[in-house]
């Protein structure tokens, strides 16, 4: 529309749009169609569109609904190419599906791989950089599962779907506190291990006594504290 035709006062204009009032009952039919459209599409793509979704699935959902806003809004447009567009999506998306199952490679490009960010007590500060997972998220999804030093953890998982896995250390052992160093009252009540030291870094630890001056052979960082049971 022309800039002119744009004026604040049109009430009309800007609760009804410059549609006839014949087109607000035909929205009411393409509304029913595109929401069949919609159950009929998730219903092919599987229990997984209903559950937690993964790369492929959530690029299709936005996709769907990208195809499928156009029609219901605008009167020049059939619901047809959304028909179309519907089609080709799920098409493609069983066809990825079907290739992630068969092909590991694939699947890891597709949907992308797991990522080990703690093992045996020591972030993986290298893996952690890639997936963009920072020290204090780390140590924040331990304190949610209970753990309050690292020497009890044998690996912390991050999924493919981003979802976290924790697996214990059966035999826990000392190691870097992950409670909150300003809460002094807190963290003195964790015993300290006299004869072992971690990296405040990354949690690799070492016999004392051990000083600053000696880098951690696990990421160089040259900064000690006593580990925790």
């Amino acid at each position: 529309m022309n800039p002119e035709e744009i004026k604040l006062g049109d009430l009309q204009r800007i609760l009804l749009g410059n549609v006839p009032g014949a087109f607000y009952l035909e929205v009411i039919f393409r509304v029913a169609v595109l929401y069949l459209l919609l159950i009929v599409s998730m219903r092919i793509m599987g229990k997984r569109m209903a559950s937690q979704l993964n790369r492929s699935e959530m690029i299709a959902m936005a996709s769907l609904a990208a195809a499928i806003g156009i029609p219901i809004l605008a009167p020049d447009r059939g619901v047809l190419p959304a028909l179309i567009s519907a089609a080709v999506i799920v098409a493609s998306e069983r066809l990825i599906s079907r290739r992630a199952v068969t092909s590991d490679s694939f699947e890891g490009l597709v949907e992308g791989k797991m990522t080990i960010l703690v093992q045996d007590g020591v972030m993986r500060l290298a893996d952690m950089q890639l997936t963009t997972v920072t020290r204090e998220r780390v140590m924040a999804q331990l304190r949610s599962g209970g753990i309050y030093q690292l020497g009890a953890v044998k690996f912390l998982l991050m999924e493919a779907d981003g979802k976290f896995t924790l697996i214990e250390n059966p035999a826990p052992k000392p190691g870097l506190s992950v409670l909150p160093q300003w809460d002094k009252d807190y963290t003195s009540k964790r015993e300290k291990v006299a004869d072992v030291a971690a990296c405040k870094n990354c949690g690799h630890t070492e016999p004392t006594p051990i000083d600053n001056s000696i880098a951690c052979p696990s990421c160089a960082d040259q900064n000690w504290v006593p580990a925790v049971n």
